[in-house]
């Protein structure tokens, strides 16, 4: 005699299966490139996460010691929010925003979901989808391309010479695995602009 227990996780997974293929799924008239893409920007988010966790967070010597203290290091974070917790939620929200690329290729991009008051049901407008999407392709290919350059030239994005402390003060093996991790980001403006205008000529032709 076969006995369902209810206490088995497999309900759960298959609740979690069915919620990664809602938010993932292209809807029909995709193209596969732009599929890619959208699990692309999420991968190329990835190193730049890990490398701060790994270094700020759990303290792995990926950054130059200068024996600057915790509050030092904190600069003008509140006592109660500490680097290290700033770091993982910077982290999280960064991947956060990073998925919303699949938006863009997903029923959700297109028909507000049913957890959204007020909006639930109704056909998400265009111009307000592309724009804000627009936006920020442009703001990121902007940023991490500038962050690209003067990291070469051994100054932070405002033009001032890096920090003794900071990776990237001096050429080495910690300068090498920092600038590997953050040289993905150059591509995420890029291949969000290409989700975009996928998404605005797939849904006119709709």
């Amino acid at each position: 005699m076969t006995t369902t227990l209810s206490f088995l996780p497999r309900p759960a997974s298959g609740r979690l299966r069915s919620l990664w293929r809602s938010v993932h799924a292209p809807v029909p008239g995709v193209p596969a490139w732009a599929v890619r893409s959208a699990y692309l920007i999420q991968l190329a988010v990835l190193p730049s996460c890990v490398w701060r966790i790994v270094a700020v967070t759990f303290h792995v010597p990926l950054m130059n010691d200068t024996g600057a203290s915790r509050q030092e290091m904190s600069g003008d974070l509140p006592w109660w929010f500490p680097m290290e917790l700033y770091v993982i939620v910077l982290s999280l929200a960064t991947e956060v925003f990073a998925f919303a690329a699949y938006g863009l290729i997903a029923r959700w991009g297109e028909v507000w979901p049913r957890w959204v008051p007020v909006l639930r049901g109704r056909r998400v407008p265009i111009s307000r989808a592309a724009g804000m999407a627009a936006l920020g392709a442009i703001a990121l290919t902007v940023l991490w391309g500038w962050t690209i350059v003067t990291t070469l030239f051994g100054e932070t994005i405002n033009g001032q010479p890096e920090s003794p402390e900071s990776p990237f003060y001096e050429f080495g093996w910690r300068y090498v695995v920092a600038f590997a991790s953050y040289l993905p980001l150059i591509a995420w403006g890029p291949l969000l602009a290409g989700l975009t205008v996928t998404y605005v000529r797939r849904r006119r032709a709709h």
